[in-house]
């Protein structure tokens, strides 16, 4: 009679797969799916990208960045940081100004010139001010009722796009 012996080896493989996702994806990395076009020609509709956790709590202006809609945290947002902490951000005539400086923001990344008159946003401490890049065709903080994305709920700042194509996000 043959004596059966049972291969631990493909289970521990298999354990270690699981195991290791688990850990990046709770704790080193999110996917993500852009649902509009608020975000264009960055992200666009549609794009599937990779959100950085580590040092996500304190993005620079210009980061785009995950995070729970204030208004209802059920949902997931994808916006660029304008106003950081502190700051008073003011929109005149389609350009953005931060703390009065006489000169507008460079933002080459906007899908086309934005219009309109918004603010002043003074950013409270552990919270910021997010736009999309199509500021024309965005729900963002100039017009949600609880106007900041609070430090807290901040998921992820995107690296990486990997669908339709792989791009590098966010200046790396």
């Amino acid at each position: 009679m043959k004596k059966y012996t049972f291969n631990y080896k493909p289970l521990l493989l298999v354990i270690s797969v699981f195991t290791v996702t688990y850990f990046l994806q709770t704790r080193v990395f999110i996917t993500n799916f852009v649902p509009s076009a608020s975000m264009e020609n960055t992200l666009m509709t549609g794009a599937e990208f990779i959100a950085l956790i580590p040092g996500s709590k304190n993005p620079g202006r210009g980061d785009i960045i995950t995070f729970a809609y204030p208004d209802d945290e059920t949902q997931t947002y994808v916006k660029r940081v304008i106003g950081l902490p502190g700051e008073t951000v003011t929109i005149k005539d389609g350009n953005v100004y931060i703390d009065d400086v006489s000169v507008p923001l460079n933002e080459p990344y906007l899908k086309e010139p934005m219009t309109g008159t918004f603010g002043p946003y003074t950013v409270p401490e552990g919270c910021y001010f997010c736009m999309g890049d199509n500021r024309n065709n965005s729900w963002d903080s100039r017009y949600w009722d609880n106007t900041f994305v609070k430090q807290s709920e901040i998921y992820g700042k995107a690296i990486l796009q990997y669908y339709p194509r792989i791009k590098l996000i966010n200046g790396l």
